[in-house]
């Protein structure tokens, strides 16, 4: 069996099924480590809305204009989603979602964790996940990104040199195009080792299989 799989898991801090996806994916990972399977899961970036401005704009206007559906869609989509969080142990706040925000400074602070290790980004993204998803914050404003930081256990002062500066800025983009230049165009994408790509927040067994597959194929 393969051990040391590499996982790009391409996302953004506003998606829900990214949140979904994270989640399920990282229950396949638990699932598959009795059997001698590993992986080191790289947080990568994408903006749903790049030109978000700062203000950000009213949840169920911006889905309807976007995607060209009814506000009783809207909702519709919403509960499907909010159940299947609670599969995946993920609590989508009722009533707490509002508003869509920009998401890059996020990215830039994510891109700084990852630069420390693999698992200090992956607490920054669930703090952020939470944030949003469940307390209905805006993850791009400082405050939120301050306490997400704390949460990951980030250093303060790196912190405030990312943050009061465009820190990492060229860093993102440049992977966003990357994967966009490789096809991506939603998210998430999850990307083994380089080479095999699983799209949407599947289910956990969705995932597990496909973590064997890949062992067994290149293991």
């Amino acid at each position: 069996m393969l051990a040391g799989m590499k996982i790009d898991f391409v996302s953004d801090v506003s998606c829900p099924w990214c949140a979904i996806g994270l989640h399920a994916l990282e229950q396949a990972l638990d699932r598959v480590r009795a059997d001698g399977i590993s992986a080191t899961l790289h947080l990568q970036p994408f903006e749903l809305n790049p030109a978000m401005p700062p203000e950000g704009e009213e949840i169920v206007g911006h889905l309807t204009r976007k995607y060209g559906i009814t506000p009783e869609q809207v909702a519709a989509n919403t509960e499907a989603i909010r159940q299947r969080g609670a599969g995946v142990g993920f609590t989508f706040g009722l009533g707490k979602r509002s508003r869509i925000w920009n998401t890059f400074d996020a990215h830039r602070l994510l891109h700084h964790a990852g630069l420390i290790s693999p698992e200090a980004q992956r607490r920054l993204k669930h703090a952020l996940l939470r944030a949003y998803f469940t307390l209905g914050q805006n993850p791009g404003a400082r405050d939120v990104l301050w306490q997400a930081a704390a949460e990951a256990g980030l250093e303060a002062a790196e912190v405030d040199a990312v943050l009061s500066s465009d820190r990492h800025a060229d860093a993102v983009r440049e992977r966003e195009l990357f994967y966009q230049q490789h096809g991506i165009r939603s998210v998430p994408a999850i990307i083994l080792n380089e080479r095999h790509l699983i799209s949407g927040g599947q289910p956990v067994e969705v995932f597990e299989r496909a973590l064997r597959q890949v062992a067994a194929l290149e293991g």
